[in-house]
C-alpha cells in the first residue's frame, strides 16, 4: 500500500520515509505468523483511532497488543486524576472503544467537547494536522475546548490523536495534558526492556 492511501482512497497524510510492512491488520491471514516469525513480542497500533479495531487485531495474533488507552489510562491514574477531557477524532471522542476502555479498565470519568467543538477538533486533525499544517487559529480553538473541559471538571486532558501534539503542548493547558504518542512509545519501550532489565 502506498503512503497516504487506504483502499484506493487518498488520505493526503504522510507516513515515515521508512516503515515496516503495512497491511490490513484485520484481514491479513499471516499477521500472527509474520509478527511471531519476525521476533515480535508485542503489537502496537500507532494511532488512537485505529484502536477501533484493536480487539480484531488482538484476536488475529498470539502475542499481546499494547492498547494505547491502557498506557494512557495508567499514566493518568498514576497522577491521581479521576476525571479527564478527551480530544481526538470524532470516532475516538464519540465511540465507546476508547472512552469505555478508560472508564471500565481504569475507572476514569471521560468528558468530551460539545458537538460543535468536536467537529472543529476533528476537522483540524484531518484538514490540517495530518497534512503538517499547524495554524494559530486552530491552536486557539483547541485551547478554548480545553478551557471548557476544565470548567466542566476535567483534571487533565488526553491528546487522543497522535497529531494533536503538533498543535498543543503543556504550556497551552491549565491542567496536565497526556500526549498519547509519547506515552504509548514509552510504554512499548518499557515492555520491551522489562525482560532484559529483570536479568
Amino acid at each position: 500500500m502506498e503512503a497516504g492511501t487506504s483502499g484506493g482512497y487518498s488520505l493526503g497524510a504522510r507516513t515515515a520515509p521508512r516503515s515496516l510492512t503495512l497491511c490490513d491488520f484485520v484481514s491479513h491471514p499471516l499477521l500472527g505468523t509474520i509478527s511471531r516469525a519476525g521476533g515480535a513480542d508485542l503489537v502496537l497500533l500507532c494511532t488512537n483511532t485505529m484502536h477501533r479495531m484493536a480487539d480484531a487485531v488482538q484476536d488475529g495474533v498470539a502475542i499481546p497488543l499494547l492498547h494505547i488507552a491502557d498506557a494512557t489510562g495508567e499514566r493518568v491514574r498514576a497522577q491521581g486524576l479521576t476525571t479527564v477531557g478527551l480530544l481526538g477524532t470524532r470516532f475516538t471522542m464519540e465511540e465507546d472503544f476508547y472512552r469505555g476502555r478508560l472508564r471500565e479498565r481504569h475507572g476514569l470519568a471521560v468528558l468530551i467537547p460539545d458537538a460543535e467543538e468536536r467537529q472543529v477538533v476533528h476537522e483540524v486533525i484531518y484538514r490540517e494536522l495530518v497534512l503538517g499544517q499547524v495554524r494559530p487559529a486552530s491552536k486557539e480553538a483547541y485551547k478554548r475546548a480545553i478551557a471548557r473541559l476544565v470548567a466542566r471538571g476535567a483534571q487533565g486532558v488526553i491528546l487522543g490523536c497522535t497529531e494533536i501534539m503538533l498543535l498543543i503542548t503543556q504550556e497551552d493547558s491549565p491542567v496536565p495534558v497526556f500526549d498519547t504518542t509519547t506515552i504509548h512509545a514509552q510504554a512499548a519501550v518499557a515492555d520491551a526492556l522489562a525482560p532484559v532489565l529483570a536479568t
